[in-house]
């Protein structure tokens, strides 16, 4: 009897170790030693986050990297309450629209596509089974619900979610702004404020209009690529003078709630992976699908 407490003691002992040991496991994917990496694996089940931002113009207060630091502060947070593996720093998407602007980096569509998919597919080859790309640049917004869609084009062992960027929700501190607020005004100005209140220089906020130009007039339901150069020319929507800690605060911890909650939902999910894979079975042969 004696003998068989021991044991169990001496089990429970290595147990808890263990798990002490994979709590303290860093969840950037950069900062991980490939045993650790491992282990990290296995304690997120295989649920991955690549935090998708951008390098573009932020009027003339905030950084270049304003949606790429905004992501990875709201995911690194999101992951201390339910784990998961952080992608590095990740900026190859969509931003023609502010090509006129000194910083921006903006990549050909074919290079951002292949680029995409050549990440999930290596992330998936390393034990990522579930891909969760948290979205934080509003230029991303056609291009990951596109890029999500092509998965069904062939058989993945992986399966890919798209999280839209959480930028304002109800409730919460009263904005002191009044117009439209699309990039770098109040609400983006107040997250910054949060994430890298060093790189944030609210004296130079009201130094260009962040107004609809209104240059061009089409109705709503028509899209051209040049209505977000036609209305807002200075790649500045908003007025980021007014920002606030307050609102930032309020605003990222319903992002950061939102990415635990896609992150629980992901690592429940056992029914997408198969259902995709029946999907493409059957599209090999549509004629043979029945009602």
């Amino acid at each position: 009897m004696k003998r068989a407490a021991l044991c169990s003691v001496l089990v429970f002992l290595f147990v808890a170790c263990s798990l002490h040991a994979q709590s303290k496991l860093s969840a950037k994917w950069e900062e991980l030693t490939a045993g650790e990496f491992r282990d990290a694996i296995q304690l997120s089940k295989g649920t991955c986050l690549l935090p998708f931002g951008i390098l573009e113009k932020h009027g003339q207060h905030l950084p270049l990297g304003t949606d790429l630091l905004n992501v990875r502060h709201a995911s690194l947070q999101a992951v201390q309450r339910e784990y998961a593996v952080v992608f590095p720093q990740y900026y190859f998407g969509q931003i023609f629209e502010a090509k006129h602007q000194p910083g921006t980096v903006a990549y050909s569509m074919e290079l951002q596509l292949k680029l995409l998919q050549e990440t999930a597919d290596e992330m998936a080859r390393n034990g990522c089974k579930k891909i969760i790309i948290v979205n934080g640049h509003g230029g991303n917004e056609h291009l990951l619900p596109l890029f999500a869609q092509a998965q069904l084009d062939r058989p993945h062992e992986y399966v890919v979610y798209v999280l839209d960027g959480e930028r304002s929700r109800p409730g919460g501190p009263p904005k002191k702004s009044t117009g439209i607020d699309y990039h770098a005004g109040e609400n983006e100005t107040s997250n910054t404020l949060v994430s890298r209140p060093d790189l944030v220089h609210l004296d130079r906020a009201a130094n260009e209009s962040g107004a609809d130009q209104k240059h061009i007039n089409l109705p709503d339901d028509i899209y051209t690529g040049i209505w977000w150069y036609g209305r807002f020319p200075n790649h500045y929507s908003g007025d980021g003078s007014v920002a606030t800690r307050e609102l930032g605060e309020w605003n990222m911890s319903n992002w950061i709630a939102a990415i635990v909650e896609a992150i629980r939902a992901a690592k429940a999910d056992e029914q997408s992976l198969k259902l995709q894979n029946e999907f493409y079975e059957k599209s090999k042969h549509p004629l043979d699908t029945r009602p």
